[in-house]
């Protein structure tokens, strides 16, 4: 599944090697689906994480997928493996805080500003001698027509959207791993379907598909079933257009 979203993009597994920093060998092995040298369970999924991300996938439904096909995700470790109990920590002592420094502060800071008030007189006073009420209301010249703006009349456009929207519905026999975007490239969906879930999405103009698991699903575009999709375990990409006109 990762091979065919590298493909798709039109990435190397050295433009994948540049951006996430992991050896091109590793991401060789990890596109056989083998991990033995990555170094451990923890530092695979860190490497499926970090491929899931540079190819457009979902990282965690990517590793959500790897873990379940690897025996689950690692358990916690134990805080007493990694500290020792009998170690002591010596914390600095707190203090309490400076009182006479803060009431300090405060004072002066009335004292300045009682001077200012002072100093500064009738500098609070606003003069209103020369101002006029605005009127909120537009003047209208007598006699003058009032017209009222055309309105718009409705366009056509909406109904050209609705000719070319698409719309996919996929239902999971099992539970798998779809991906979903519409033609500017934007995620309607990217994770796990669960088995016996119902999803549909609608987009104008095309429907991009990634399944990581054709034969789990199936498939209907615009009302009507995909034939022929793909076989158990076999990753599919495919793209969806709107329903073509009947010829009369």
């Amino acid at each position: 599944m990762l091979a065919a979203a590298r493909q798709s993009a039109g990435l190397t597994v050295a433009q994948v090697s540049a951006v996430t920093r992991i050896r091109e060998a590793i991401i060789h092995c990890i596109e056989r689906d083998e991990y033995g040298d990555c170094g451990g369970a923890f530092y695979a999924r860190g490497h499926v994480r970090a491929y899931a991300k540079a190819v457009g996938l979902d990282p965690e439904a990517v590793v959500h997928l790897y873990d379940q096909q690897h025996g689950g995700a690692p358990q916690p470790m134990p805080a007493s493996s990694v500290f020792q109990a009998d170690r002591k920590i010596n914390l600095p002592e707190r203090r309490g805080p400076n009182w006479t420094m803060a009431l300090g502060v405060a004072l002066a800071i009335v004292v300045v500003f009682g001077m200012m008030r002072v100093l500064g007189g009738g500098g609070d006073q606003v003069r209103t001698g020369d101002m006029r009420a605005a009127s909120a209301r537009p003047s209208v010249p007598p006699n003058t027509p009032l017209t009222e703006t055309p309105r718009p009349s409705p366009s056509n456009a909406a109904a050209k959207n609705a000719k070319n929207m698409v719309t996919v519905r996929i239902k999971a026999k099992r539970s798998s791993y779809v991906n979903v975007h519409d033609a500017d490239g934007r995620k309607l969906f990217a994770g796990t379907l669960k088995a016996g879930k119902t999803s549909t999405w609608r987009a104008p103009n095309k429907v991009n598909v990634l399944l990581a698991d054709a034969g789990a699903v199936t498939l209907h575009v615009n009302g009507k079933r995909v034939k022929s999709l793909g076989g158990r375990g076999e990753v599919v990409r495919r793209s969806f257009g709107p329903q073509k006109p009947q010829s009369r």
